[in-house]
């Protein structure tokens, strides 16, 4: 029986890798926040459906998401425009995904969030962090310092709740490369950067993995592959959160 899968930023660059990936073992529906974007949706082998995270009620996204077993969150502004509008996308456009899931009567769906390498407490450095990755840090946490408080804080209410199942994934710098079907996944140091296509691949693996619930796992481009290195992340508990 294939899996109803909701993608919210459905027209984002791993979105849309995403939907084509599941379309043999999934009904997916792409939410996206304008019609133009629809034809492109329709190509990726989805649904398209037009709700703005801005502009549009909790119990929207709640109809949205009723019947679905998992929803993928891979919106953001992209760290591009003004603080307020990165505020409303990777914030509080989070938290209304949250709460429209908890408000889905019965079973509810389980929730994939896509964040970002090294969001975390910034006052505390991961104890496996090298100084490459402390290098990598200081640079990323003041120049998009913005980016990083909003992600952060949504990660932080997220991991707080227990009403519904949920797993992190966290990429580091996304490349249009190929991919190459390997990576390191759990608690890797900050370089190398992904491909979308890996990041897409692994989303579609996580997509029947409940096993990975409470996980927010890292993941840069590496020799192992992917459901290899999913596998052995998820076995140990590899989780990169630190809060």
């Amino acid at each position: 029986m294939s899996k109803v899968v909701t993608i919210v930023g459905g027209h984002g660059k791993v979105s849309l890798r995403l939907a084509h990936l599941l379309k043999a073992k999934a009904k997916v529906t792409s939410i996206i926040r304008t019609e133009e974007h629809a034809s492109d949706i329709t190509a990726a082998s989805a649904t398209p459906l037009v709700l703005s995270l801005e502009n549009d009620s909790v119990e929207k996204f709640t109809n949205a998401f009723e019947g679905s077993d998992v929803v993928v969150f891979s919106a953001g502004a992209g760290g591009q425009g003004s603080a307020d509008r990165t505020k409303a996308v990777d914030y509080e456009g989070a938290l209304k995904v949250y709460d429209a899931i908890e408000a889905v009567k019965g079973e509810k769906p389980r929730l994939l969030l896509v964040s970002a390498v090294d969001v975390r407490n910034p006052d505390i450095i991961p104890d496996y962090y090298n100084d490459e990755d402390k290098k990598i840090s200081e640079w990323s946490q003041t120049h998009l310092a913005t980016y990083y408080k909003w992600k952060y804080q949504a990660d932080k209410n997220l991991i707080e709740r227990t009403a519904f199942k949920w797993t992190i994934l966290r990429p580091s710098g996304l490349t249009n490369a190929e991919g190459t079907g390997k990576a390191s996944i759990g608690r890797p140091h900050l370089v190398p950067t992904i491909s979308r296509n890996d990041v897409a691949q692994t989303l579609a693996l996580l997509v029947d993995r409940p096993d990975a619930a409470g996980l927010a796992l890292d993941i840069v481009s590496g020799d192992t592959p992917l459901e290899e290195a999913l596998d052995e992340a998820i076995t140990k508990r590899a989780t990169a959160w630190v809060g």
